[in-house]
């Protein structure tokens, strides 16, 4: 018995190495290579070897997520519930199990890797790339919602979706980056209620507020 359970181990051991080692020695694929090219050359870097290496980062890292989501679909994560809720899990909530299981080196290779030759602002530009400007768009949200919206507000917000970002960047699909980004929200508007604010409420003023715009432009 006890040999059977080694035995086990061992095999769950070489399983996770081996994700390991291959993940480790990712060769960028020429589709992420032209994906990496156009977000790289919108930053002028006007310096061909660091752009160049600044390419092979973001095509690496690329490759590492999509090999990674493609050899680990959702269905290697059993059905269950969600414990914060007790509903089902769906396919994509296991899909987002499955692939944070990824390496956490994939992701520190490629932080490093852009700030070996870029600056924070850059770093920050090439991450809405992955995450299609989702941090702008959503404060833009915010700051439609809440009425004078405070410094401290929009500091705490602004550092809840950069986290979201920095996170989302290791997950293929937008439906995975979105669902990522739904995480930090629920804590942006449990921090709005925690100081003073009625997050339901002000919500709810705003949509009325749209419907009415849009009911009297249909008047005019």
């Amino acid at each position: 018995m006890i040999t059977k359970n080694i035995k086990v181990v061992l095999l769950v051991g070489f399983m996770i190495l081996g994700s390991f080692l291959k993940a480790q020695s990712v060769k960028p694929t020429e589709e992420e290579l032209k994906k990496a090219k156009e977000w790289i050359s919108t930053l002028e870097l006007k310096d061909n070897n660091k752009e160049n290496r600044v390419v092979q980062v973001v095509a690496t890292h690329l490759t590492a997520i999509k090999d990674w989501h493609n050899s680990h679909p959702f269905s290697t994560v059993p059905a269950g519930i969600n414990p914060l809720d007790g509903k089902p899990l769906s396919e994509l909530h296991r899909q987002i199990i499955a692939d944070s299981a990824m390496p956490s080196t994939i992701h520190q290779d490629l932080m490093s890797g852009l700030r070996k030759d870029l600056s924070e602002e850059q770093v920050a530009l090439v991450l809405d790339k992955y995450t299609i400007g989702k941090v702008a768009f959503t404060m833009k949200g915010y700051q439609a919602i809440v009425p004078q919206m405070t410094a401290a507000e929009t500091a705490e917000i602004q550092k809840l979706l950069e986290q979201a970002r920095e996170q989302a960047v290791d997950y293929k699909s937008m439906k995975q980056i979105s669902a990522i980004f739904e995480i930090y929200k629920t804590q942006a508007e449990q921090y709005l209620n925690n100081h003073g604010r009625n997050w339901r409420q002000m919500y709810n003023d705003y949509t009325k507020k749209i419907k009415a715009e849009k009911a009297a432009k249909k008047q005019e």
